[in-house]
Parts: structure tokens; sequence; C-alpha cells
């Protein structure tokens, strides 16, 4: 497995974002997010890859998105992020989306 740490973890959006920061403090799913983005400061690739041709095609419309990681989370959610690299130096881990486990299968149409 490859091991290289993210530079930066961001969301791909302004309301994905203000929806993680209206989560209580004291959440599980916060907390959970929070270990998440610890994680892919040290390691960009500690999800597992998503095949391209399960990719959303939502993802790749809306936002250009070309690689696809899912990683778990607190009480079966689950946050699907990207890797990208701007300048062919920086690893941006962006994340594109979390929920539960129902609203993933439905959207990955498992």
């Amino acid at each position: 497995m490859f091991v290289k740490g993210a530079n930066k973890v961001i969301f791909i959006d302004n309301d994905l974002e203000e929806a993680f920061n209206s989560l209580a403090e004291k959440s599980p799913l916060k907390k959970s997010l929070r270990n998440a983005v610890i994680n892919l400061k040290e390691n960009a690739f500690c999800g597992d890859r998503i095949p391209k041709k399960l990719i959303p095609k939502v993802y790749v419309q809306k936002y250009g998105v070309d690689n696809l990681w899912w990683y778990p989370l607190a009480n079966d959610w689950r946050l699907v992020y990207s890797i990208m690299t701007p300048n062919n130096i920086d690893i941006l881990a962006v994340i594109v989306e979390y929920f539960d486990h129902k609203d993933y299968e439905r959207r990955f149409k498992y």
C-alpha cells in the first residue's frame, strides 16, 4: 500500500463544510470526521479505493472527480473523498460527501 500524507484536507464545497461545522461538538459523527481528517493527513490513501466504473456520474459532472475513495466513520457512516494534485507536488484530500450506510448504498446503487 502506498503511504503519502495529504498536505491539506478540504471540503469540495462550502455547503458541505457548513454542514460539518453545524454538527454538535460532542457528536460521534463530528469526532469521527475529525479523526478521518487526521488520518488523511498522515496517509491520503488510507481509505478503500472505489473502482472508476462505480464513481457516481454526479461527482464526475459536478466536480470533475476522476478518483474516489471511501473511509469508514462511526455508526456505519461513510466518508467519500478524492485525491487531487493541483500542482503535481502537493496532495489534497478533498471530502466529497459523508453519509450513513443506507444513503451510501443508494448513491452507489448497491
